[in-house]
């Protein structure tokens, strides 16, 4: 009796599985197939334009040579702006990552290491006012960024300013991190002469290297992907523009019937980046997801 029931558990126990796994196997197909129609269509040269089949039927990499620089159907120079918009978009997601990694670590390492008069209300505060979505401020930071000149041509450093201004409000994960460190690390190396920066900066920062890889990597993202305020911004000027903004002028009706394999080709280049960079760090990158989901 005890043999069958056994047996019968582990029946539904493995059926339960082979269901987890074809449901699972379902939901990356679906999710994998708008990528690989991308990248299909970035080797399609037949034409540029949008069409009604996936397989290419002339294969070729003249849409990534346009992207840079070279037209190989003219054999001539392309008259192509994305390595402007690409570059655009990386210097502001570079200086954004470490912008905000900076202010969220500070700002992290002072409420969960030091007890100061308001320092609830103050954490209260910014838990409220981070539930408010960030378009609420849009058209008061474009009035701003557009009275300082830091619009259009300008928009990247704009960008920059915005991303990195309010950035210390999101110091929960990296708080719930840094509570999980004993204070008695501070305190013996206090014990032993260092001043409150040495203590941060040689004894928590060397620790903190799977949240700092964390911040790093989701402060990057969101520059990277950035469309509804960047577009806002660059006000239709190819210089100011970020990658996503250039790439959407592509899906215009004007352009999506020359420009739609270019779109496709620059979506792939895109995504390389993030790829890579998740792939090698995404060890330290769960480690940090975990290590700050606790309650500080």
């Amino acid at each position: 009796m005890q043999e069958k029931r056994s047996m019968s558990l582990s029946a539904k126990r493995r059926a339960g599985n082979i269901a987890s796994y074809v449901v699972l196997i379902l939901i990356s197909i679906i999710w994998i197939i708008p990528f690989v129609f991308l990248v299909l269509q970035s080797f399609r040269c037949e034409s540029q334009g949008l069409t009604g089949y996936v397989m290419p039927q002339q294969w070729g990499i003249n849409n990534y040579a346009y992207l840079f620089g070279w037209d190989m159907v003219n054999n001539c120079a392309s008259n192509c702006n994305f390595l402007q918009w690409y570059l655009n978009t990386f210097i502001i997601a570079v200086c954004v990552a470490v912008g905000q990694t900076i202010m969220q670590i500070m700002m992290a390492y002072a409420l969960s290491r030091f007890r100061f008069r308001l320092r609830k209300p103050l954490m209260n505060l910014m838990l409220i006012l981070g539930m408010f979505p960030g378009f609420l401020t849009m058209i008061v930071l474009y009035q701003v960024l557009h009275t300082l000149g830091l619009t259009g041509d300008n928009a990247v450093p704009g960008l920059i300013i915005v991303s990195i201004a309010s950035s210390g409000m999101g110091y929960y994960v990296v708080k719930g991190f840094l509570d999980t460190m004993p204070k008695s690390l501070d305190e013996a190396a206090m014990v032993d002469g260092a001043t409150r920066f040495q203590v941060f900066y040689k004894v928590i920062l060397p620790l903190c290297k799977p949240i700092i890889i964390y911040t790093v990597l989701t402060a990057f993202m969101g520059p990277w992907g950035d469309f509804i305020f960047a577009r806002t911004i660059a006000l239709g000027s190819q210089t100011g523009m970020n990658v996503a903004t250039g790439l959407y002028s592509w899906l215009s009706a004007a352009n999506i019937s020359t420009h739609f394999t270019y779109f496709c080709a620059g979506g792939v280049i895109v995504a390389i980046p993030v790829i890579v960079l998740f792939l090698f760090l995404q060890k330290y990158y769960v480690e940090g997801v975990t290590g700050g989901a606790v309650k500080g």
